[in-house]
């Protein structure tokens, strides 16, 4: 039996949000995020969402000189973001995050943890629902297809298609969330979708719209598995 079974959690903080009930507690020297009264993450699963940061990146840095740019939907404890900004070619970052809390959070309590990534003048915070900025990126992206398109997108605001923080969270999973997902990428790209578990049924709707679909599980150091799945943008937008 692993150590955080053997130790009660000591609650933080726990407030009302934007969309819901949050609880910040630590286990150990360990945090985990509570939303709505389901476990959203963890300081010691990490390991399975910087993987598919890297994966993704290495995917479309190609060269020394090429640089790329990363759109994320959720911030949790900061870990994408962090592994992002360990890439010297990475040129910006915007993250959007429902939950003003959680950012502070990782302004204020969590900056040993993710490297106060949030301070790195290469990140661009938009507080408010992922797919809102989905769509405004998307607009920006055809007005000029070259330079406002993303190299790689990151969705990490649930457990997964099936395992949702929020209701509305469905729809990023579904054809409408993943046009704007494409829409977004530019040719090359990859969108990276962390999951608990793995989803035939969202994994033949990546396969619809993208030209390349992986799924991958990473051990986590509680011994339990997380995942992501990978999805290579296809050399002509889909309709």
């Amino acid at each position: 039996m692993s150590w955080f079974n053997y130790q009660s959690p000591e609650v933080i903080e726990r407030c009302q949000g934007v969309a819901g009930e949050l609880q910040l507690q630590r286990r150990g020297n360990e945090y985990e995020i509570i939303y709505n009264g389901v476990f959203l993450m963890a300081t010691y699963n990490g390991a399975s969402e910087k993987a598919a940061v890297r994966e993704a990146l290495e995917l479309v840095i190609t060269g020394e000189n090429k640089t790329a740019k990363v759109l994320m939907g959720g911030l949790g404890v900061g870990y994408s973001l962090s592994e992002a900004l360990k890439y010297k070619q990475v040129a910006y970052v915007s993250v959007a995050e429902i939950e003003p809390v959680v950012v502070r959070w990782n302004r204020e309590i969590l900056t040993g943890i993710n490297d106060d990534a949030l301070s790195d003048p290469r990140v661009g915070l938009f507080s408010g629902d992922f797919k809102d900025l989905l769509k405004k990126e998307a607009q920006a992206a055809a007005r000029a297809p070259g330079r406002n398109q993303y190299q790689v997108v990151m969705v990490d605001t649930d457990n997964g298609s099936a395992w949702l923080s929020l209701p509305e969270n469905a729809y990023l999973y579904k054809q409408e969330g993943l046009r704007l997902i494409d829409q977004c990428l530019a040719p090359g790209g990859v969108a990276c979708f962390w999951c608990a578990n793995e989803d035939e049924n969202f994994a033949e709707n990546l396969r619809e719209r993208f030209k390349k679909v992986v799924f991958r599980a990473v051990s986590e150091q509680t011994g339990h598995y997380g995942a992501y799945y990978l999805a290579c943008k296809r050399s002509a937008n889909s309709a």
